[in-house]
């Protein structure tokens, strides 16, 4: 009977880590980053809370806005409210007419 032999393909763009040991059996540093890399790194940070600055002042910026909006709102309320009780006074106490 002959041994059989098990083949497992892997695809070779998958990559994956590389063990790096010494000839004692001690696994060896990875080479510290490049300065660029540092950079890019820090630049992608400052670029991400640049973003989230942005956004939260147009989110208060919108918010600011729509104060006035409510105010306008609420007197125009107001101002129905008082002209319906004006007209409720004037015949007699009916508000509501059906």
């Amino acid at each position: 009977m002959k041994a059989m032999k098990m083949i497992f393909l892997r695809d070779p763009r998958l990559g994956g880590p590389t063990l790096d040991m010494t000839p004692d059996g001690e696994f060896r540093t990875p080479p510290p980053a490049p300065w660029s890399a540092k950079l890019l790194r820090y630049a992608i940070v400052v670029a991400v809370l640049a973003g989230m600055l942005s956004v939260a002042a147009l989110v208060l910026w919108a918010a600011l806005i729509l104060i006035p909006v409510a105010i306008g709102a609420a007197a125009v309320a107001y101002g129905v409210f008082r002209w319906r009780m004006w007209q409720a006074r004037r015949q007699r106490g009916v508000i509501y007419r059906q």
